[in-house]
């Protein structure tokens, strides 16, 4: 193909027509960037010198000058939301819903943004109300699971079962767990207020929700306990091997405290031994070496628990060897110098002698049903820190 030279007469015309566009396409720029206010530039600028504080201020005088900009009362109140200004949060989110203009589902997004506002700043009863107004429309579900959470906080446990069951049947996602501590919390406070009849039937219905509820199981013992019935109390708590066997060591004193009333202590050590070889657990281990130091003498709980330390080497293991030694020991000054060791050994393990939330980390030495950090139901494992570092 030969270059012909008219096709040079064609070149200023491209060049006209792109500098044409450009002009037009500055033209809607500059038109567009006046439009917006000169907050705005500042705020991104701020963005981006990683400046946020100074950001959302420059964004609020946006906000005061165009009201107009809906996403931008979103945004700023989530973000004060997240950061914990939870009243700031709360007044841009009321300020969009005062606006006539505000669509339909604009408004109901609004209104479930302040409610998760009130939520978090702890206003309860407002949250719930927006919640109500909420549950019959397109946020149904989001909004139910917030009625669930605010039901538990208030420990209003019959709302909470019953949106527990509502949302199972619309969702078809299982809240038997749930719904099993609900009733158990109930039965709780029938007991607190003498009325055992009515807590069995919460703990029954319980079970019923929940096959696997080791709470309801204990609880159920507690009551035949209190009540005389040794045996039924016993029968209740042994049923725990076969929901969980890991809750085993929960019930490890109290299935001791129930054999020694029943005059069966012997059959209760025996039956806790064989948890103890089956389901090792300091805390079981811990009962029955007591039980055996006090029934069998210091020679036949060092035995135990050098057995044990055998199969499954731990600092409580070791503290308990220690103390079993010293009850032995004839000699004063061995004594004394087991009794050094020991200190040492003990100081270390009641660190460590503490229950961890799985979900979030949290520590206690009290073994928690509902987790007092995150909120979160039957998230600790009854084991020690110390077995959560031995675990593979």
């Amino acid at each position: 193909m030969e270059f012909e030279y008219w096709w040079l007469l064609g070149l200023p015309i491209f060049f006209g027509l792109g500098w044409l566009a450009a002009r037009i396409d500055i033209r809607h720029l500059v038109k567009d960037s006046r439009a917006l206010p000169t907050s705005y530039f500042k705020g991104l600028n701020f963005l981006l010198n990683e400046q946020p504080d100074k950001a959302i201020e420059a964004f609020i005088e946006v906000v005061k000058v165009d009201p107009e900009t809906v996403e931008l009362h979103f945004a700023l109140g989530s973000l004060f939301r997240r950061r914990g200004e939870y009243d700031r949060a709360i007044r841009m989110h009321q300020h969009l819903l005062e606006r006539a203009d505000l669509a339909f589902e604009q408004r109901a997004a609004a209104l479930f943004e302040l409610g998760q506002d009130y939520l978090k700043a702890g206003i309860l009863d407002r949250a719930e109300e927006i919640f109500q107004k909420l549950s019959d429309g397109p946020q149904a579900g989001e909004a139910r699971r917030f009625l669930l959470e605010i039901f538990q906080q208030e420990k209003d446990w019959d709302k909470a079962v019953a949106m527990a069951k509502r949302l199972e049947t619309e969702t078809g996602q299982s809240h038997a767990r749930q719904s099993s501590h609900f009733l158990c919390e109930l039965a709780a406070t029938e007991a607190t207020h003498s009325r055992p009849d009515a807590a069995r039937a919460r703990l029954e219905a319980a079970l019923e929700a929940n096959r696997k509820s080791v709470r309801a199981s204990i609880q159920l013992g507690d009551l035949e306990k209190n009540a005389g019935d040794v045996t039924g109390a016993i029968e209740h708590w042994k049923r725990i091997e076969s929901q969980n066997p890991a809750f085993l060591a929960l019930v490890a004193q109290r299935l001791l405290e129930a054999h020694r009333e029943a005059d069966k202590l012997e059959d209760g050590l025996t039956l806790l031994t064989g948890y103890l070889e089956r389901y090792p657990s300091l805390d079981l281990l811990d009962a029955v070496f007591q039980s055996t130091l006090e029934s069998k003498g210091a020679e036949a709980a060092y035995k135990l628990v050098r057995d044990e330390l055998r199969r499954n080497p731990t600092l409580l293991g070791l503290d308990r060897l220690l103390e079993a030694q010293i009850v032995g020991a004839a000699n004063p000054e061995r004594r004394r110098d087991l009794e050094l060791v020991r200190n040492l050994v003990h100081s270390h393990t009641r660190r460590l002698a503490r229950y961890r939330c799985e979900n979030c980390g949290f520590k206690a030495r009290q073994f928690h049903w509902l987790c007092p950090a995150c909120g979160g139901w039957e998230t600790y494992p009854p084991r020690r820190s110390e077995e959560f570092d031995l675990a593979p």
